[in-house]
């Protein structure tokens, strides 16, 4: 712990999270705005474009280990592979490099906002939202969405160094297999809920849609938020004593 730069650490999670933020709201900016030129691309250039987003934002906060999810960090916590002053300090980053991709994100689809005619269409670029309101069925599918995450990242059992939790031997190719996990997630799991699985990537930007400037917003539909907070943090810490048990790597 002590060898730990914690502003490094921040930075490495603030970065990767805003990547990852950046690069996943503009998918869904460009399949769903009016006028942009992905329009009707599909929830398959969704999903494909999500897990290219999380390929990117690992790729540029390997110093913290590229968490990039509080859930993941409350696993590795849980797991014992980072302590708690590490765990605060990642997610702090986390929800700040959240809502500054989101932002990045609404500059760059400026235009495409205000032509918009729909509010939930813009509410979608920012966050998540059911296909079916049930709340316990929405906690449900976040929780088991967030424990496949959680657990086959466990399951890949190469943290590198664990006083820091930085990729190991696989280097920068780790991050193919959790992009494609991302990605088989939200083809397979994601239709129920928009699969946040990750309580920073919904918050931080619903955040940010409330408080941005946008033409037509509407609501944030802040009775919804707490599931995508909940229940991914719940996955979590049930896949990490699952791993534990199960895989041998608490």
């Amino acid at each position: 712990m002590h060898d730990i730069n914690l502003g490094l650490y921040f930075v490495s999670e603030l970065v990767g999270t805003a990547m990852l933020l950046l690069l996943g709201g503009g998918v869904v900016a460009n399949v769903i705005l009016a006028k942009s030129k992905g329009l009707g691309g599909g929830t398959l250039m969704i999903n494909w474009g999500w897990g290219l987003a999380v390929f990117a934002g690992v790729l540029v906060s390997s110093y913290s280990g590229a968490q990039l999810n509080p859930a993941v960090s409350i696993g590795l916590l849980v797991g014992g592979k980072i302590e708690f002053v590490q765990f605060l300090v990642a997610i702090a980053a986390q929800f700040v490099g959240a809502f500054l991709g989101a932002v990045l994100c609404w500059l760059a689809y400026h235009d495409h906002f205000d032509a918009e005619p729909d509010p939930a269409n813009k509410l979608g670029v920012f966050s998540t939202g059911p296909g079916i309101r049930a709340y316990g069925w929405n906690l449900v599918t976040e929780i088991i969405a967030t424990f496949v995450l959680v657990f086959v990242i466990f399951g890949f059992a190469d943290y590198g160094d664990i006083e820091i939790g930085t990729p190991g031997s696989l280097g920068p190719l780790t991050a193919v297999p959790v992009a494609l996990l991302v990605v088989g997630i939200g083809a397979s799991l994601g239709g129920p809920t928009g699969y946040a699985i990750n309580p920073a990537r919904d918050l931080g930007p619903r955040i940010a849609h409330a408080v941005l400037p946008i033409k037509g917003k509407g609501s944030s539909d802040w009775s919804y938020a707490w599931v995508p907070v909940v229940g991914p943090l719940i996955g979590g810490t049930l896949a990490a004593l699952a791993a534990g048990a199960l895989l041998g790597l608490a």
